[in-house]
């Protein structure tokens, strides 16, 4: 289990690597990339190519701000709760958690330990509340903040964007929080456009 937890850190590590490379270039000479990818999509779908990128670039928009409020929102429950568990530099953990957030099971490094020093210290109590509050709340409401500030971006509805999230991740790691939601996004609007023109006609 812990060369598998280890596996998990290090691809997390990776695929964020990775993604500030990929996203270094597209900063570079992201302009000239959208010009191009934008005219490509008007050339060949026209109006509804313009449409299914608009809705990409809202949805990689979304993930963006889910991916971060996310991220803020970990940071500052578990400060909260090192803070009342009596854990000292509550407010520097709670930093360490926001960052350790963009890397997939990356809160439970900071917790975790944690809770074992209440627990060593003799704390029992409070080591428990820690525990709990770290997993049913600091790393749970991951579950839940990032679909729903996804699915804002995006007409996607929050259950298909939880699905997207979740598939993407299996497939992809890190990186497939971008790319599951996205596709599915826009798959989503292509069935509903088809469907919709074909009632039209009927």
């Amino acid at each position: 289990k812990l060369i598998s937890f280890g596996g998990k850190v290090g691809r997390g590590l990776f695929d964020i690597t990775l993604g500030v490379l990929i996203a270094y270039f597209f900063f570079k000479h992201g302009t000239r990339v959208a010009v191009r990818i934008g005219n490509l999509s008007e050339k060949f779908g026209g109006a509804r190519g313009r449409h299914i990128l608009d809705i990409a670039k809202k949805t990689l928009i979304g993930v963006i701000y889910g991916i971060l409020g996310t991220a803020l929102a970990q940071g500052a429950l578990a400060a909260v709760g090192f803070w009342v568990s009596g854990v000292p530099g509550a407010p520097f953990l709670g930093l360490m958690t926001f960052f350790l957030s963009f890397i997939p099971m990356g809160p439970p490094l900071i917790w975790i330990p944690a809770a074992f020093w209440l627990y060593n210290a003799g704390n029992v109590a409070w080591a428990t509340f820690l525990g709990l509050w770290g997993l049913l709340v600091i790393s749970s409401i991951d579950n839940f903040l990032k679909p729903y500030f996804i699915s804002l971006g995006s007409d996607l509805p929050l259950l298909l964007v939880l699905l997207g999230i979740l598939g993407g991740v299996m497939a992809f790691g890190f990186i497939g929080v971008f790319i599951g939601p996205t596709v599915l996004a826009v798959a989503y609007s292509l069935i509903i456009e088809w469907s919709s023109g074909r009632e039209k006609k009927e």
